[in-house]
């Protein structure tokens, strides 16, 4: 189990043969020091990219975003009792100015195994340019780690003179002109410009920069959150956050040839690295945290850069409540310690002396906590300021349904790279709330559950209201795929076997964008099951054999959309089969499917649908603690996008998806 450490907490390693990963979002040099038992280090005790590896201890050759420390303990020399890993801004690099300015770094500390031993994330930075950020010492005969976090608005000099270094400013300037000279020629870009000094562990407190966020990681709440999430837009650098995912195509994954009809594949993003954020916050006022920006994150486009920037936020959210939870956690744990520590002693457990040290105790596990809220708060705060900046900015297909953007709507002429799915909010701060982004295309099928499961808003209903809603819920998500894909490039196909959906149904039915009328009855279910079956296999076959211009003359090649209810009443063997090929095989294809059912429902069918849930993504129509990051293990409260009561607008923009159609198909 990871130990999530704050500053000044320390923690045994029981591995000597080390890896160190930071995920920092923008280019840092690495560096480490060796000193003796009186914490002296003496010349040419320092290992920087370029320059001669420390015995046991290697650092990345030149400034990068995500480096790397390589320490093999055992190999230190005995005359070593401490090692500190250091972390300093490159100049005149065109980066951040000072750490204040971007995402707080992260540190894992990783077993020879490749388990991840130690987390730490740098929180509470401001104008510091170098910092150490944590230390590995000799303790009676083994070796500790410490989560320092100390920087230094001085820069590297002020650092390596503080550390007591001979020649501390020549070294410093040879570290930079070093650095200089081995700079890649394209930085990979940051993450974010700005933000609140939360970064929370994307991958753990957040994994290190180089694991990949499992996609089957669950927790007791829920569901883990897929690779096509918020998360999947800037992978966190390489976990977190640079520029967003790359499809690899793999041997067994169709391929269409350059130049043909259709592609499915997720959007590719630029191998280049993209340009500059533009100035990111505005300078507040002294000793106040700058004014946010909408769009102040890096991106080709307008939209990319508010997409890494709500990524940003959510990543800044999810370290800000995990280092405080950590924080909280080890008050508490420090006050049990103590008051072990006084009820062992005989003499103090009664008495005066007794109940000053428990009182003691405590005070100091409150004062703790509450240093830990008021950080919190500070960071949230900022959050939030950013967040009444950043939604109004945001274009439709990343918009809330009450945002004004939706009564200027237009139908588009270009796929957008992502789609909201609702928001996220943790319990430490409800009011805040984050976009729940997915890339598009989709790479799996959602599953709208009908069911009660564990969630306090959905026991208040009765089945039937349930129901209704995530009938609803499914409606309003359809909606927004039509609105956001150019006319022509999305279908929507309904089964209702028992026509129980008609009233969600109307707006779809009635504005004319629906493939065709909602299917009812086995032979509907069966007929539009083999018509998308069919497709699958036609495109398929065509992409894998590079002969996607062989398909059928007017065959639609844009995207479809299969919407399910009431699941698996009026479903036969031969039908959930087919419903499991569509939801395995089709995204790939462009055919996606949306599961309206509730799971205990499908339990006479035991665990052979266990594979068909497991693919898709699940999500409900009302509120409900179920979604959890890979990285944090935050149990995030998800909140689907409802059209506000009496709202017309999804009728508004529905018209104006049918006309686009109609238009588009004359």
């Amino acid at each position: 189990m990871t130990a999530e450490l704050v500053r000044g907490q320390n923690h045994p390693l029981p591995d000597t043969r080390l890896q160190i990963r930071v995920s920092a979002g923008h280019p840092v040099l690495a560096c480490a020091t060796c000193s003796d038992a009186q914490g002296a280090v003496g010349d040419g005790a320092i290992a920087y990219p370029g320059a001669t590896a420390l015995p046991g201890i290697e650092v990345p050759g030149q400034a990068t975003e995500a480096p790397r420390f390589s320490i093999d303990l055992d190999a230190v020399p005995d005359a070593v009792d401490q090692v500190s890993v250091l972390l300093a801004l490159p100049e005149a690099s065109g980066g951040p100015a000072h750490f204040g300015a971007t995402a707080a770094p992260f540190l894992a500390v990783v077993g020879q195994d490749d388990a991840e031993l130690v987390s730490f994330t740098i929180t509470g930075l401001d104008s510091e340019t170098a910092l150490v950020a944590v230390e590995l010492y000799r303790r009676q005969g083994a070796w500790k780690i410490r989560a320092v976090g100390q920087g230094y608005a001085g820069g590297l000099a002020a650092l390596l003179r503080d550390q007591g270094m001979d020649g501390a400013d020549r070294i410093a300037a040879a570290v930079q002109e070093k650095a200089a000279s081995r700079s890649p020629r394209t930085e990979p870009a940051r993450l974010r410009t700005s933000g609140g000094d939360a970064h929370a562990a994307q991958g753990t407190p957040a994994p290190g920069p180089d694991q990949s966020a499992p996609a089957d990681a669950t927790l007791a709440a829920g569901s883990a959150l897929p690779d096509d999430f918020p998360l999947a837009g800037p992978q966190p650098a390489t976990a977190g956050g640079a520029t967003g995912p790359q499809q690899t195509p793999t041997a067994d994954a169709p391929q269409t040839p350059s130049g043909g009809p259709i592609n499915y594949a997720h959007p590719r993003r630029q191998s280049t690295a993209p340009p500059p954020p533009p100035p990111a916050a505005q300078p507040g006022e002294p000793g106040r945290p700058p004014v946010p920006v909408a769009g102040d994150a890096t991106g080709w486009s307008m939209e990319e850069r508010l997409y890494n920037q709500v990524w940003g936020m959510f990543e800044d959210y999810a370290r800000a409540v995990a280092a405080y939870r950590s924080a909280v956690e080890f008050a508490e744990n420090r006050m049990e310690q103590e008051l072990d520590h006084v009820l062992s002693d005989p003499r103090s457990r009664i008495g005066g002396t007794g109940d000053a040290a428990r009182e003691a105790a405590r005070a100091k596990c409150e004062q703790l906590t509450d240093q830990a809220r008021q950080v919190l708060d500070r960071d949230l705060a900022q959050l939030a300021a950013e967040s009444e900046v950043v939604e109004p900015a945001l274009p439709p297909a990343f918009a809330r349904w009450d945002n004004p953007t939706w009564h200027a709507y237009r139908v588009p002429m270009e796929i957008p790279m992502a789609l909201r799915i609702g928001d996220l909010h943790l319990p430490e701060s409800p009011e805040l709330r984050i976009p729940c982004l997915v890339r598009l295309p989709l790479e799996r099928g959602l599953w709208v559950d009908s069911g009660r499961g564990g969630s306090e808003a959905a026991l208040m209903m009765d089945d039937a209201q349930l129901r209704r809603l995530a009938v609803d819920c499914a409606v309003a998500h359809a909606a927004r795929l039509l609105a956001v894909y150019p006319p022509g490039e999305f279908s929507v196909h309904v089964i209702d076997p028992a026509r129980s959906a008609a009233a969600s149904l109307a707006p779809l039915v009635a504005s004319g964008v629906l493939a065709a009328p909602p299917a009812a009855g086995a032979q509907g279910v069966s007929d539009v099951l083999a018509k998308l079956t069919q497709r699958v296999d036609l495109v398929s076959m065509a992409m894998r054999g590079g002969a996607a211009d062989a398909l059928p003359p007017g065959f639609d090649t844009g995207e479809q959309l299969l919407i399910v209810n009431d699941f698996p009443h009026g479903f036969d063997d031969r039908a959930v089969t087919q419903l499991r090929y569509l939801a395995d095989e089709g995204p790939a294809v462009g055919v996606h499917l949306m599961m309206v059912a509730d799971r205990e429902d499908a339990s006479a069918y035991g665990p052979v649908l266990d594979p068909l849930w497991r693919s898709l993504l699940r999500i409900t129509p009302v509120p409900d603690d179920h979604l959890a990051d890979p990285w944090v293990r935050h149990a995030w409260t998800y909140e689907p996008p409802m059209v506000p009561s009496g709202s017309d607008v999804l009728r508004q923009v529905l018209d104006q998806v049918a006309t686009a159609r109609r238009s588009w198909n004359r």
